[in-house]
């Protein structure tokens, strides 16, 4: 596995990045030894720099600092790791019974957080996450997280307007960063891939990063068009949630909503699993192998996203990236419609 360029930033980066929400106790407490250990995994599997994906809000903070703390006692440089940080929660005292944030998300934290998507909050995120890491390592990479979800939440069409405007703010703070060295990126990631669409139309970006939107059970025409203009323009593209959030591979959750297969939209889903299920057992095929091929077909991805909480998993993850998916089962699933029969970028 050899370093491919990350767009136009002049940055290397290994074809896979770690996610970093185990470090933060996302669904589950898990142990220091236990994130030292994969984190260790990465290290070994993953050509340097690796690329570590986190955030504020991932544990209010706690993946950054656990982060940091592993990195050292790995004995990690600042010019063997590059950091993404997404911006846009900063920590703040634990009042409650638990964080307010992501209620029944995040477990065993110590602190909880705020949401600040403005110019001067981003700013503050982006500091604050510097301490949390220990001063020992640069996050080159920088964005602004889930502006989606910031903007679903207007109450009013003169809301969002405001709340777009905080976006567009926080990416001129961003803009700044880079302009002094600090950052070497600038990005967005989101789960709905139109509003990365609208904001790539207000803002130069470097890299965006999609999550639960090209997969091999979601890939519509206007997102392959979109692809195809970022590629053109050298912005690099991220794919994560390539699994939409483990249904494809069997999980309860699509796109973290579970789903009740009672219903008809449910159910069209599982139906939908059980027959790549069976075609995959017919043919040979590992449907995690196989969702992943189809996450990085797109000549525009740069990288897949992918997080674990169990070392031995980033070895999978790895040589996932190299397995073979023949024609002839790429073909059956078009003609089962489970892969749209137009789709350019698999033959």
């Amino acid at each position: 596995m050899q370093p491919v360029p990350f767009g136009n930033t002049g940055l290397q980066t290994p074809p896979l990045i770690f996610g970093s929400t185990a470090l933060g106790n996302l669904f589950r407490e898990f142990s220091y030894a236990s994130k030292l250990e994969t984190m260790r995994a990465i290290f070994q599997h993953l050509p340097k720099p690796v690329v570590i994906d986190s955030a504020g809000k991932y544990g209010a903070g706690l993946a950054l600092e656990v982060m940091g703390d592993c990195l050292r006692e790995l004995g990690v440089g600042d010019d063997e790791v590059i950091i993404s940080n997404k911006l846009a929660w900063l920590r703040a005292p634990l009042t409650t019974a638990e964080p307010t944030f992501e209620p029944g998300a995040w477990f065993g934290l110590a602190h909880d957080a705020v949401q600040d998507i403005s110019y001067d909050g981003i700013l503050k995120c982006f500091e604050q996450g510097l301490e949390l890491l220990g001063g020992d390592y640069s996050t080159q990479l920088v964005s602004v997280h889930d502006p989606d979800e910031y903007l679903d939440a207007a109450e009013s069409p003169a809301d969002r307007e405001g709340r777009f405007a905080d976006i567009l703010g926080a990416y001129a703070a961003l803009g700044e960063l880079k302009a002094q060295g600090v950052a070497k990126g600038i990005g967005v990631g989101a789960k709905n891939w139109k509003s990365i669409a609208e904001i790539d139309a207000h803002t130069q970006l470097d890299w965006v990063m999609f999550a639960n939107s090209y997969t091999l059970y979601s890939h519509p025409a206007d997102l392959l068009a979109f692809m195809d203009s970022l590629q053109a323009k050298g912005v690099a593209i991220i794919n994560s949630a390539v699994f939409n959030a483990g249904f494809l591979v069997g999980g309860a959750f699509f796109n973290y909503v579970k789903l009740d297969p009672a219903n008809p939209e449910g159910a069209e889903k599982f139906a939908w699993r059980e027959k790549f299920f069976r075609l995959c057992a017919e043919y040979n095929q590992v449907p995690y192998e196989v969702c992943i091929q189809f996450g990085k077909s797109h000549p525009g991805i740069v990288a897949l996203a992918l997080s674990t909480s169990r070392p031995e998993r980033v070895k999978t993850n790895v040589e996932a990236l190299s397995a073979e998916v023949p024609a002839a089962f790429w073909h059956v699933l078009k003609e089962e419609g489970l892969l749209a029969a137009d789709h350019p970028y698999i033959n």
